[in-house]
């Protein structure tokens, strides 16, 4: 899920409007979930119909999202908090927290989690508070389950 979210936010950030930023991630996941089910129903031959609603949601909600992604490497306090949100997000795909433990989930996940950082950047001192921010916000919601347990 990690890289899915990586790729939609560099998608987001880069556009030129927030309008483009959400036609451009819609158009992205829709050809993503559209030619990988094709796929898998023609030629694999089965069907995987509960995770095709799940991918199926995901695109459809995309555009707001990306609409709303592509404020973040804005100025002020609301890029920071959605900066911050976008890092807890991935923060919940890289590492686990529990009552005796903190830990890394995937090293692959941590170079995403890095490379958000690096593309959410601005200076210093935004990007201290977007990850100290995103960090709280992880270890708030590190043990509640969402959206269907796949962040």
């Amino acid at each position: 899920m990690g890289i899915w979210i990586f790729l939609a936010l560099l998608l987001s950030v880069y556009s030129k409007s927030p309008g483009r930023s959400a036609l451009n991630v819609f158009l992205f996941f829709v050809g993503m979930v559209g030619s990988y089910y094709l796929y898998t129903v023609i030629v694999a031959g089965f069907y995987p119909k509960s995770y095709m609603i799940i991918w199926f949601t995901i695109a459809v909600f995309s555009p707001l999202l990306a609409f709303v992604c592509w404020y973040a490497k804005g100025k002020g306090l609301l890029a920071i908090f959605l900066s911050s949100t976008i890092l807890m997000f991935l923060s919940r795909q890289t590492f686990v927290f529990g009552f005796w433990y903190f830990d890394l989930i995937n090293g692959l996940e941590f170079l995403l989690w890095v490379a958000t950082i690096f593309v959410l950047y601005q200076s210093p001192k935004q990007i201290l508070r977007v990850v100290s921010l995103g960090m709280v916000l992880y270890f708030l919601t590190a043990q509640i389950n969402l959206f269907w347990g796949m962040l």
